[in-house]
């Protein structure tokens, strides 16, 4: 089996140079490459390689490398930022629901009973319930808002344990609820209840990729979001297979879910936070054109017209 071994950075510039990448300050990009290291950085070379994927486009530059590896952070850090704020608001539409429905002491809104009777999805329940129940053991006195009602009434009730419980729990809790809950929560963002399920797995799974900063441009999930009205709208590309190739599992996909899930207010503002880093990106790149880079992450060439639908 083949192993990697440690390069050193000057060796890690020597490969860079031989793949054609031009260096113009060896120093400065030794200093970014110690302090943000080469794994990272290399994993935009994607962006500037010829069709044979081991050479540069001939003239890209270091600089223009770490612009794109940059600007990664930068929507990465925009993208996460509003994930949680969608995260917050449907850990308290979901809580309220069911704790208004069910009760509030956790041995009452955590009873199967409350949840769908499907027998082929009993498994699924008790699973869940179950993460929800370890959860409480053992975050329980770690977080000071459940130690106090621990400490104070016994129980936590559920609009405190959302707090403790992953983006991811949430998603796989809605999927578990009797359909009439599922349909008051959807309701609130005008959606049907499979949308949201599928809504509020792939932010799920982007908010994990953001809180890891793993690199986001290239992300795909396997799920796909359902055609809309939106890619419809923007007369998003479509192909071989008549499916959209923008804007199913990508980034785009996200800017979508948010458009439907965000006040009017909260998606104009990423849109433009967005549209910030794509103007600093086109200054400090020029060996491709932006839309091919924006194309990348899925971005259709008038993805800021969705602002205005």
């Amino acid at each position: 089996m083949k192993s990697k071994i440690f390069k050193n950075l000057d060796e890690q510039i020597e490969i860079m140079r031989s793949k054609g990448l031009v260096i113009n300050d060896e120093d400065e990009a030794k200093r970014i490459l110690f302090r943000e290291n080469y794994f990272f950085i290399n994993g935009y070379r994607h962006m500037f390689t010829t069709t044979n994927k081991d050479k540069f486009i001939p003239g890209t530059t270091f600089e223009e490398l770490y612009a794109t590896f940059l600007f990664d952070r930068g929507i990465r850090n925009i993208i996460f930022k509003y994930i949680l704020i969608i995260e917050n608001n449907i850990k308290s539409i979901m809580s309220y629901q069911l704790s208004k429905k069910y009760g509030f002491k956790d041995k009452d809104y955590l009873n199967p009973d409350n949840f769908t009777q499907d027998p082929s999805r009993s498994r699924q329940v008790f699973d869940i319930l179950g993460k929800m129940k370890r959860q409480i053991r053992v975050n329980g006195r770690q977080h000071s808002a459940t130690l106090h009602y621990i400490s104070n009434y016994g129980y936590i009730p559920m609009w405190i344990l959302v707090k403790v419980l992953s983006f991811g729990i949430i998603s796989e809790l809605f999927c578990i609820l009797k359909y009439e809950d599922q349909l008051d929560i959807a309701n609130f963002y005008k959606l049907d209840v499979q949308s949201l399920s599928i809504y509020l797995a792939l932010l799920a799974n982007f908010r994990n990729l953001c809180a890891h900063e793993d690199i986001l441009y290239d992300h795909r999930t396997n799920r796909v979001i359902p055609d809309c009205e939106y890619h419809r709208i923007l007369e998003i590309s479509k192909d071989e297979n008549d499916e959209y190739i923008y804007g199913k599992n990508d980034l785009y996909a996200i800017l979508i879910i948010m458009k439907k899930m965000l006040s009017e207010g909260e998606f104009r503002d990423i849109i433009f936070e967005i549209g910030y880093e794509i103007d600093i990106l086109d200054s400090k790149v020029d060996t491709v054109s932006l839309n091919s880079i924006l194309n990348k992450i899925g971005f259709p060439d008038n993805w800021r017209n969705i602002a205005d639908l």
